[in-house]
């Protein structure tokens, strides 16, 4: 490729601002902890973690042109993430998020993506323009997408004039959170598409429960997805497409950071692949990167 990148992540680039506390946490407490300030946003923390693996993302974002934008596109400089292409209007600020975490896992995280979804399409434009892509010659390459793009926004990726934009591209596509995964409702038909989510977000994007990964896998296949990855906490998890389903077990480990682990699996997966990996094995390799992730094993990475 010409721009020199080996996947687009596009989706939000923010910081992300996380509280932890070592010990279990109910609502209402007010505890000592650790509060840090590092890159993040899912289609960033794709991106970072893609670099542990040799690869070079760029992303596509909105990202403000305040003090906290000027610092985040040279953090992502530093980092060895592309950002020149990212989306810069002085009237939007840059985007936040901000989290609290026990050892019980996530308590309570709020997304500020409110920059992103005003920005809208402007974010592709270096897809149509010519800077990375065009109309008359797509990005054929890998894509990873995340649900903080607007409902609109994302409908119009699906089935609407932006459908061209992305069709060649090979698309990973993931919810920001579970209360944004009923966005990706109208991706789930597209066949170069992708889906990474957790047993809780496919309850919540086909409205039904489901007794394990594979139950929810099979059920997104029945659905017309063509590929569809589902994570269960510690139970399996399982790669699914029409004719072929694998499943792995994470190992058991003592979790000590929760935010950005689904980011972690899905980097480890995609890396994986792109490398010539079946679908087994990067199975595997996402399970394993993901708990080496939530067990802090890979601190000295960040």
């Amino acid at each position: 490729m010409s721009s020199g990148l080996d996947i687009l992540c596009i989706g939000s680039v923010l910081w992300d601002v996380i509280g932890r506390h070592q010990r279990a946490m109910e609502l209402g407490y007010d505890v000592p902890g650790q509060i840090t300030r590092l890159p993040g946003g899912v289609a960033m923390n794709v991106a970072m973690t893609l670099i542990r693996f040799g690869l070079r993302p760029g992303v596509l974002s909105a990202i403000g042109h305040d003090r906290e934008g000027q610092e985040l596109i040279r953090a992502c400089e530093a980092l060895g993430v592309e950002a020149g292409f990212a989306h810069r209007d002085a009237s939007l600020p840059t985007d936040r998020y901000m989290a609290i975490e026990g050892a019980n896992g996530l308590i309570a995280a709020i997304a500020d993506a409110g920059s992103l979804e005003r920005a809208g399409a402007a974010i592709l434009a270096p897809l149509r323009d010519g800077r990375l892509a065009s109309d008359s010659a797509p990005w054929a390459g890998p894509i990873v997408l995340d649900g903080n793009l607007s409902p609109e926004l994302l409908a119009q990726i699906a089935h609407g004039h932006l459908a061209p934009v992305l069709a060649a591209a090979d698309l990973r596509v993931v919810p920001a959170s579970p209360g944004k995964a009923s966005r990706l409702r109208p991706l789930l038909s597209r066949p170069n598409v992708t889906l990474y989510i957790n047993r809780t977000e496919a309850e919540l994007i086909l409205n039904r429960s489901f007794a394990d990964s594979g139950a929810a896998a099979g059920a997104f296949v029945q659905e017309g997805a063509a590929r569809v990855l589902i994570t269960d906490g510690a139970q399996a998890c399982s790669d699914a497409c029409a004719n072929e389903m694998h499943r792995a077990l994470p190992p058991q480990i003592h979790a000590k950071r929760i935010t950005g682990a689904g980011d972690t699996f899905m980097a480890a997966h995609i890396a994986a692949e792109l490398v010539g990996h079946g679908r087994a094995y990067a199975l595997e390799a996402a399970v394993q990167a993901a708990a080496s992730y939530v067990s802090g094993d890979d601190a000295d990475q960040e």
